[in-house]
């Protein structure tokens, strides 16, 4: 696979084999060193220039689709997300107190049950109160949990259905979990709802509960809540927090000032969009100095159980 131009400069930087292409046209690159190196960051870029994932990829993926990025694959342990508050929103592996994230994997489950995600150009809004859980926003993205038989790699976008959708209350914050599967998945044309979520894959939208119900306990931290006694809302009433979600992204892209990065290379009046030129310069600027680090040894937890 050829490398891409912009990153040929910065060999020590960037890991062997970590320019990948994606179905979607997106391009990433894998900075710092692989999953489990404090310093790994996944760029995203289309045409040799680099894009935001949050603010350049479209939520619409057409035919009441949306597009998914996905962040963590099915069956891995790492807490990788989208950087809201660095140059370009890479995707990284998140830290706590100094420390990298992982989840414990709680029995029966083993690492995330899903190929965890994000909805592009979406917001929860931290200064609005949600009418029907009465929780402010959690300042994110919006998650999304694809259901589907394949495991997404890293950084993937796929256009999703969604299904239907879950409210967890984390910390006081409305923090939506909207279930949707990959329109290319061979179940894709038997599911359009939960009722056919439950029959294709019985069991899995209460395994989804209680996976996030209990899966902090291992780090000591009490069991978390949830709007409507943890029971989903249907495809409709997702696409509803979906829709309400891309506005309050709308408000936010246009703002003047804002403590997160929103620095975008195609968002129509947004003070914050940049040239492609001016962002591949910045982008370049990012790299001048540094090591690629080696992955922190996580095998032994990753691989215990917690009942």
């Amino acid at each position: 696979m050829q490398a891409l131009g912009i990153l040929r400069h910065t060999p020590l930087l960037v890991h062997r084999a970590a320019v990948r292409s994606h179905h979607s046209k997106i391009q990433t690159a894998v900075v710092g060193g692989p999953v489990g190196a404090p310093a790994h960051r996944r760029y995203f870029l289309h045409e040799n220039r680099p894009v935001s994932p949050w603010h350049d990829i479209p939520l619409a993926a057409g035919s009441g689709e949306y597009n998914m990025v996905c962040e963590i694959p099915r069956w891995s342990n790492a807490k990788l997300e989208i950087n809201t508050q660095a140059p370009f929103n890479p995707i990284r592996h998140d830290t706590k107190n100094g420390c990298l994230r992982y989840v414990a994997n709680v029995f029966p489950y083993k690492g995330y049950i899903w190929n965890y995600g994000a909805l592009p150009q979406t917001y929860e809004d931290p200064a609005e109160v949600d009418k029907d859980t009465g929780c402010v926003g959690d300042n994110d993205p919006i998650d999304v949990l694809e259901v589907g038989g394949r495991v997404c790699a890293e950084g993937s976008v796929h256009p999703v259905k969604p299904l239907g959708v879950l409210a967890l209350i984390d910390d006081g914050e409305t923090d939506w979990k909207v279930l949707a599967i990959r329109s290319d998945d061979p179940l894709a044309a038997q599911i359009s709802g939960l009722a056919d979520l439950e029959r294709c894959m019985p069991g899995l939208v209460a395994a989804t509960v209680d996976w996030f119900t209990k899966y902090k306990v291992p780090d000591g931290k009490p069991r978390n809540c949830w709007a409507f006694d943890g029971q989903p809302r249907d495809a409709d009433y997702a696409r509803n927090v979906i829709a309400k979600a891309h506005e309050s992204w709308k408000k936010l892209v246009r703002a003047p000032h804002s403590s997160l990065v929103l620095n975008n290379v195609s968002v129509d009046a947004s003070p914050h969009r940049m040239s492609p030129e001016a962002a591949s310069q910045a982008f370049g600027a990012l790299f001048s100095g540094g090591s690629v680090q080696p992955a922190e040894q996580q095998q032994d937890a990753n691989d215990r159980w917690h009942y």
